[in-house]
């Protein structure tokens, strides 16, 4: 019979998902008020207020390990903060407490509340730089798309593996100046491309369910941050994710040194980032493609969460209504 005190130390990822759902939730409620009103900080600073307050009610030790960054940028909820009561399992987190503030701030689609949570020393504590990122759903074999091939070939092999045309093939893309060769080179292929304004977490999760969000895959730079949570929530529901550091200066390489990352060009896969079981949720803020957004009623305030567990590849659809105080 395992004694009380070491079985509080087990990471019991069925008990604490249902409280980091109310995490997620709490997050995507504050802001709720802030949606469309132009001020990014101002919807930001709510959710990451709301997100610390429930983060510090769970019965955890738990360790921020992507967050609002460094110490010395980041009041709260910045990477290496202890959170929890500190009477449960030594947990890592790994958070955007509003993935999507211009989203938000001009009542855009996808802005997303978004934590995972594993067990310690299983999240990457990946340095607040950026990543070059490649992901396609599940049902295939390991190694149908790689950084070795070029962004057409890419295209070209998933095709292949599907059975279908090129032109069948859609990637979802950040907007950026910097992907307009990405995008040229894509487009020549003769694939769809879905351009997204912000919000590459929900990017890479909409892979993973093709049929209903019509993504096939994800290419392009991001925060590596936003990285590790997309290959958690990949965890969770299948697919594949690919990501390599990316530096512009020296400065960038000395907080990869700092976070223990030795070689510069390693190709992390999934399980690389995220080398354990892992507990996801994200609320929907805004409308979305994932996750319906915060919709008001006379009195009343409705959410919408996704819940995953990798452990079991569970994953709840919550509704949570909450009078509106």
């Amino acid at each position: 019979m395992v004694a009380p005190l070491a079985e509080a130390q087990v990471f019991q990822d069925r008990l604490l998902s249902l409280g980091l759902a109310r995490v997620s939730e709490a997050a995507a409620i504050a802001c709720a008020p802030l949606i469309g009103r132009g001020d990014e900080k101002a919807a930001d600073q709510a959710a990451v207020n709301a997100m610390r307050d429930q983060l510090n009610l769970l019965d955890i030790s738990g360790v921020v390990v992507i967050g609002e960054g460094e110490r010395d940028e980041a009041p709260m909820l910045f990477i290496g903060e202890e959170v929890g009561t500190g009477k449960g399992p030594a947990v890592d987190i790994a958070l955007d407490p509003l993935e999507g503030t211009t989203l938000t701030a001009k009542d855009m689609p996808n802005a997303l509340t978004v934590i995972a949570m594993a067990p310690r020393g299983t999240l990457l504590h990946a340095p607040d730089v950026y990543m070059d990122k490649l992901a396609i759903g599940p049902g295939f074999k390991p190694g149908t798309v790689t950084f070795n091939m070029s962004p057409s070939e890419r295209v070209s092999a998933l095709a292949a593996a599907k059975g279908v045309s090129t032109m069948d093939i859609t990637v979802c893309v950040l907007e950026r100046p910097r992907h307009e060769a990405l995008i040229e080179e894509l487009r020549g292929t003769g694939a769809s491309i879905r351009l997204i304004p912000d919000g590459d977490v929900a990017g890479v999760m909409h892979c993973a369910e093709p049929d209903v969000t019509g993504i096939d895959m994800y290419m392009g730079s991001g925060g590596a941050p936003e990285g590790v949570l997309a290959a958690a929530a990949l965890k969770c529901m299948g697919g594949q994710f690919y990501g390599r550091l990316m530096f512009r200066n020296d400065d960038e390489r000395a907080r990869a040194r700092k976070a223990g990352i030795t070689n510069f060009d390693r190709v992390y896969t999934r399980d690389d980032l995220v080398r354990g079981d892992v507990i996801f949720a994200a609320t929907g803020v805004t409308q979305g493609s994932i996750l319906r957004g915060i919709e008001r009623a006379p009195g009343y305030i409705t959410t919408e969460t996704i819940l995953m567990r990798s452990k079991t590849g569970s994953i709840r659809r919550m509704s949570y209504r909450s009078p509106v105080r």
